[in-house]
């Protein structure tokens, strides 16, 4: 297929990267954060060719949106706010970005900042100025949205696959205890 040709010639050298790959050790949204990458990149890419973006931007930014180790959610400096500026540090270091795809990078996280801004009370410990990370460009739109899509649909699929394991040990303990 002539888009997949597309992508992958835009993409590969960064997927097969020794430091990319590295972030299949890291757990996120029920799978890891390479997994997550290429499905914001690729969904990216598609959105960006739909609206005559930049395709070759929005897919290199959404593959390295989260180009960093560590948990997003801790007391670490890697936070939901602050991860985007590592992530576009770690970038420019090991694949030399522009200054739009580096901007990209920095407001993927523009639904969480309108998110914080809305509700102080989330994590009160981070202060957020939304117009920070407000994006100021088509694809940096493209890529947050992609972001959130992505993150929605792995967040349900994984709450699924847990359920289902807890329905099918709650089912072998009740057989267990009935029938054994």
């Amino acid at each position: 297929m002539k888009i997949n040709k597309e992508y992958k010639e835009i993409t590969n050298d960064i997927l097969n990267d020794k430091n990319f790959i590295k972030l299949k050790d890291d757990n996120h949204h029920g799978s890891n954060r390479y997994e997550h990458c290429k499905r914001v990149s690729y969904l990216s890419f598609l959105i960006a060719k739909i609206f005559k973006g930049n395709t070759e931007e929005a897919a290199v930014s959404g593959l390295l949106h989260d180009f960093f180790n560590g948990v997003t959610n801790s007391t670490d400096d890697i936070s939901y706010l602050t991860h985007p500026y590592t992530s576009a540090i770690n970038a420019k270091k090991y694949f030399n970005i522009n200054e739009n795809e580096e901007n990209i990078i920095k407001t993927h996280m523009y639904h969480y900042a309108l998110v914080k801004h809305a509700f102080p009370f989330i994590n009160k410990r981070e202060k957020v100025n939304a117009k920070d990370y407000k994006p100021t460009s088509k694809e940096g739109y493209i890529v947050c949205l992609s972001d959130l899509l992505v993150s929605i649909y792995e967040v349900g699929v994984f709450k699924v696959r847990y359920k289902a394991c807890l329905y099918f040990i709650f089912l072998i303990n009740l057989f267990n205890y009935y029938g054994g």
